[in-house]
């Protein structure tokens, strides 16, 4: 009970770094932990990830079902994305689900985060593919993330948010965070208008380093191909369209024209 009381306050304690940092609104995400193969901890539906209580985190076993006696709340909507990955991977032993605003824009957009750009995302995120759209809390989650994790600790989900796995749960966490962070580098140097890929044996060279480093779990190696367009060559920027006007002055044709160059940008 002493080890299951730890955990529960670990989850918290995680519920509430989710929140703070802006990862989750609402209440959104999800949190959960493998005790044994046929117990887990998970957070509960319609609660913010902010303000959980111990008696608010539940036992379930493999199929979802209250293990805790009755309760005043529910396993999280989403519990079966979860017990899914617990399924495919006997390794993982928790699994972290939010929103993050950098990395989900990404997965609303379509873009993988799978070019050879930070080291430590390199090493221990690898290529972050996207799973297909599949209707939140329903039955396809777990079907469309299984082709995936299988390859990689990390996911981004169509148009829906993040799947970080690890094993344990400060590990899946911090894998979320590595995600959030890199996510928003390689946004804001696309907006600065170019991104430097590292190339194969730089990659390779980093890659090398997991083993020294004792970075366990599958990865997908990284695309080290670089982002070679017109508008690079160009050397357009975002203030190409008329660099002695103001952002304020900017007009509605000016701003189309941006966001399309930069919608390219980040397509190729």
């Amino acid at each position: 009970m002493a080890v299951e009381w730890d955990i529960k306050k670990r989850i918290i304690e995680i519920g509430q770094r989710l929140w703070s940092k802006g990862f989750v609104a609402a209440n959104d995400g999800n949190i959960s932990v493998r005790l044994d193969d046929n117990r887990f901890l998970c957070t509960p539906t319609g609660v913010s990830k902010g303000f959980m209580t111990p008696p608010m985190i539940l036992k379930i076993d493999a199929k979802g079902n209250l293990l805790s006696g009755k309760s005043l709340y529910k396993p999280s909507s989403e519990i079966m994305m979860h017990l899914q990955v617990y399924q495919e991977r006997k390794d993982i032993q928790a699994v972290v689900h939010a929103h993050p605003p950098h990395c989900t824009a990404f997965a609303v957009a379509g873009i993988p985060l799978d070019k050879c750009v930070l080291p430590e995302a390199i090493a221990t995120l690898g290529a972050v593919p996207i799973a297909d759209f599949a209707l939140p809390s329903s039955a396809e989650v777990p079907q469309v993330i299984r082709e995936h994790i299988q390859k990689t600790d990390v996911l981004l989900l169509a148009n829906h948010g993040a799947l970080t796995t690890g094993k344990d749960l400060l590990n899946a966490y911090y894998k979320m965070e590595t995600l959030e962070h890199s996510a928003r580098i390689i946004w804001l140097a696309h907006l600065l208008g170019n991104v430097n890929v590292l190339p194969a044996n730089q990659a390779e060279r980093i890659m090398a380093l997991r083993e020294k480093y004792n970075l366990s779990g599958p990865i997908m190696a990284c695309d080290p191909t670089p982002i070679l367009t017109s508008q690079k060559t160009e050397k357009k920027t975002l203030h190409s369209t008329n660099p002695e006007k103001t952002v304020n002055q900017l007009s509605e044709q000016d701003i189309t024209k941006i966001r399309e160059e930069i919608n390219q940008l980040l397509k190729s």
